[in-house]
């Protein structure tokens, strides 16, 4: 067998987190067995779907480094992939259940269903959506709007082996008939997924936890259609926040889009999602995307839900960044430095992001941290609140430092800490005295990378034009 496994995202905006790791998992398990990973868009609903949040998702996937066999802008033999394209597929096979007697019309109102819902509450048993052969002619007459209904049997039971959780088996007789047809004629996600499956010959579906309910219809479905050979299942726990809360906006960024603006790098999301809910083993924290397609199985997937735990992600972040060389870093810091204004893609920009790269590198948890520390080597910066209460009554201190900088035989760094650290000595300063003056002078914060490199890398020039400017 061929292993084919699937992504299906809906593209209303950025990945969500979860969708990534789901991606991320399916990605590793097709790559470890030679097989194929196909990308499918779920754009049924309109009202939600822009060609922008479309070319989101795709960009999203190709700055993890997710790529796909099959899918838009590839191509492949079961096109086409997005499922807005996909709808005359679907009405047929809608079609075939209806002639099959294995689905309905439903004509009630969206007052009728909740009605009938609440009767089928009180009455301890589920919903009936059905007609009447003359009510159906009637409403057809009307022109009345119907959806279509697939009928769950009542005495079914549904038993299917998850790779994660074990045998499922689950009673269908309270389980209402489910729309797979809306009235505007559109597919709901319980047809569109069962038929794409089946006719794009995926043999492994591995999604999230939360759409377990969602399993036995679609086997149903499936065997009511005549497709016999029913797919591999693998749900995944589900990612929550602190506390076992589900993950939402309300509790922080979920976004792909939200981490890469934020400065993370992809080889660190790879890395850190492929850890929420599966371990390489038991101590490995870090490992390469080869190791983890070389590695990963469904065997490691854990049954419980798996808490995204911002500190681990920026330590391994961490990790990463300090594994890049300068010239690296300085290439990727360059967007997150043109978005504060700098003009850091220049050959310029770029020789002074390369200098102080090296000092950067130990104090990055994230790309976005840098701009401030760096904004010095481009512009003369007003001093902040903290760095000019650091220059209040240091006028004069600052035009000695000046003067001392500038009768320097050689402008290295080690000449200007052994000038600056001499002045201190006469003065009788420590050195948090003696150098955040000048620290805030030189660069307006009180936050910037170590001092004497810093000046090295600004020039003689620059840096006494700044004191004497300030002083």
């Amino acid at each position: 067998m061929i292993v084919r496994t699937r992504i299906e995202p809906a593209p209303s905006g950025s990945i969500h987190v979860g969708n990534a790791r789901t991606a991320l998992f399916s990605w590793a398990f097709a790559r470890g067995h030679a097989g194929s990973f196909v990308l499918r868009i779920a754009d049924t609903d309109a009202k939600r779907v822009t060609e922008e949040s479309f070319q989101a998702v795709l960009e999203d996937f190709r700055w993890l480094g997710i790529d796909w066999d099959e899918g838009p802008e590839v191509g492949g033999p079961h096109g086409p992939y997005r499922q807005s394209e996909r709808f005359d597929i679907y009405r047929e096979y809608a079609d075939k259940l209806l002639a099959g007697g294995f689905a309905y019309r439903c004509y009630m109102t969206d007052e009728e269903i909740d009605a009938e819902r609440k009767r089928a509450d009180a009455e301890k048993r589920r919903p009936n959506f059905r007609h009447t052969e003359a009510e159906e002619t009637a409403h057809a007459s009307e022109g009345r709007p119907h959806t279509v209904r697939f009928i769950i049997p009542e005495e079914a039971t549904v038993t299917f082996h998850d790779e994660v959780l074990g045998d499922i088996s689950t009673e269908m007789g309270r389980t209402p008939d489910v729309v797979i047809l809306r009235s505007d004629g559109t597919p709901t996600y319980m047809l569109a997924v069962t038929v794409d499956d089946a006719l794009m010959d995926i043999t492994h579906i591995i999604r999230g936890n939360d759409l377990m309910a969602s399993t036995p219809r679609q086997l149903l479905i499936r065997e009511a259609l005549g497709f016999t050979e029913a797919p591999v299942f693998a749900h995944l726990p589900l990612i929550v926040a602190e506390g076992g809360k589900p993950l939402s906006k309300r509790w922080g960024d979920v976004s792909v889009r939200s981490y890469r603006d934020r400065g993370y790098l992809p080889e660190a999301m790879i890395n850190y999602l492929a850890l929420l809910g599966w371990s390489l083993d038991d101590k490995t924290n870090i490992f390469t995307v080869e190791e983890l397609i070389d590695s990963f199985s469904l065997v490691r997937v854990g049954k419980n839900p798996a808490a995204f735990d911002i500190p681990k992600l920026d330590w391994v972040n961490m990790h990463y960044i300090k594994s890049l060389d300068p010239d690296e870093l300085a290439a990727r810091l360059v967007p997150f430095c043109e978005r504060e204004g700098m003009d850091a893609g220049t050959d310029e920009g770029l020789g002074k992001l390369r200098a102080v790269t090296p000092l950067l590198v130990e104090r990055l948890k994230r790309l976005d941290e840098a701009p401030p520390m760096v904004r010095f080597l481009f512009d003369r910066n007003e001093p902040d609140e903290k760095a000019a209460k650091a220059l209040e009554g240091q006028s004069e201190y600052l035009n000695e430092v000046a003067s001392r900088l500038e009768a320097l035989s050689e402008w290295t760094t080690t000449a200007i800490d052994a000038a600056l650290r001499a002045l201190a000595d006469e003065r009788e300063l420590k050195p948090k005295k003696a150098f955040q003056p000048i620290r805030a002078a030189v660069t307006g914060t009180l936050v910037s990378p170590p001092l004497f490199e810093s000046l090295e890398i600004l020039g003689r020039d620059e840096t006494v034009a700044r004191l004497r400017s300030a002083a």
